[in-house]
């Protein structure tokens, strides 16, 4: 009983950090899914010498991304942010580029946003180690600025390979930046919010993983109001990744 006191204590904090206080059923309030299927370039750049990035295993993937000079970005980088969690998840999270503190460990959502993604993460039941998490570039754009077209071409092959070995159950973009180059769309995030998208590799997946966006974290911390729509989407999510279309 003491320990079960201890993980209800634990889930209320977690809760608590995005802005809910209790579990409620909220099924009336998910949105109906709406399905738009969008699919991303196919057209993969690699270092010839290497061979294609469609046919790496994960270890010669990360490799290839710490290695990588295509553009710009390698200049000013301390190392590449790869990723990091577990390779079979059900669940593949996308951030926008790494930040400074990332780029200093290595490792995506690691500051103040990332610790409020671990919550969000717990708030629906799991922990960061049961997810994936990645962004769309593996290099932190200097000054944090939003990262250029030729950069997120350079990077999207790196990408996909990750959503072929991973193959997760959903995708979860997080913020503009994520969701408009994953879909290959302008739209802003308040209008692909409450929809199943599809992320399809181009790699023989016909339909595509379901995708669900979301407000990124760090505008939440800026916009701590908007905490119940991201709770929303979360709970969208989980229906979706468990087959509820």
């Amino acid at each position: 009983m003491a320990n079960l006191d201890r993980k209800t204590a634990l889930h209320a904090q977690y809760l608590d950090a995005m802005g809910i206080q209790r579990w409620v059923a909220r099924s009336s309030a998910v949105p109906e899914a709406g399905v738009a299927v969008t699919k991303p370039g196919q057209d993969f750049v690699a270092d010839a010498a290497d061979g294609s990035v469609a046919l790496l295993d994960w270890d010669t993937l990360q490799a290839r991304v710490a290695a990588c000079t295509l553009c710009g970005l390698h200049q000013t980088r301390t190392q590449t942010v790869f990723g990091v969690g577990d390779r079979n998840a059900d669940w593949l999270i996308v951030g926008e580029a790494p930040g400074a503190e990332e780029d200093r460990q290595g490792e995506p959502f690691v500051g103040r946003a990332g610790q409020l993604l671990n919550a969000m993460i717990e708030a629906i039941g799991m922990k960061r180690e049961q997810v994936y998490i990645a962004n769309v570039l593996k290099c932190r754009p200097p000054g944090n600025r939003d990262p250029q077209p030729g950069e997120v071409a350079h990077c999207e092959p790196y990408l996909q390979r990750q959503v072929e070995l991973i193959r997760p159950k959903i995708i979860l973009a997080l913020g503009r930046i994520a969701a408009q180059n994953l879909l290959k769309t302008d739209t802003r995030v308040g209008a692909l919010r409450g929809k199943v998208h599809r992320y399809s590799t181009g790699a023989g997946d016909a339909t595509g993983v379901p995708l669900v966006v979301t407000y990124h974290p760090a505008y939440l911390l800026r916009s701590p109001g908007e905490k119940r729509k991201a709770w929303l989407d979360l709970q969208f999510a989980v229906k979706i990744s468990r087959g509820a279309t």
